[in-house]
């Protein structure tokens, strides 16, 4: 049986004189996030050009970008993105992936 993935699952505002730093800044963070198996995605809400969900996925809960020690240039690139955005209250709500049953397992 192999260890369930984690994610969050992250609504952020994002004023439109901030969009290209924030996308920036991310595609940073994904960097470092990528080199230890972490994804990150981002999409648009059809109906508020301003309003995303930003998916963050690693393969255990200790190896999140919302628990893991992370290097000083992470931390700064966190702190520089939560100056230019806000995220909603439940933002780094920890989910579990919940394996489903095969065909011989049902």
């Amino acid at each position: 049986m192999t260890t369930p993935r984690v994610l969050t699952a992250s609504r952020v505002r994002v004023p439109a004189a901030s969009e290209v730093d924030y996308f920036a800044t991310l595609r940073e963070l994904r960097r470092y996030a990528e080199a230890r198996g972490q994804k990150i995605w981002v999409f648009r809400n059809a109906a508020d050009p301003q309003l995303f969900i930003e998916f963050s996925e690693s393969p255990t809960e200790m190896s999140h970008r919302a628990q893991a020690s992370r290097l000083p240039e992470e931390l700064k690139l966190e702190k520089h993105l939560q100056s230019l955005v806000t995220y909603a209250p439940d933002a780094w709500d920890m989910w579990t992936e919940v394996p489903l049953p095969g065909p011989a397992d049902a």
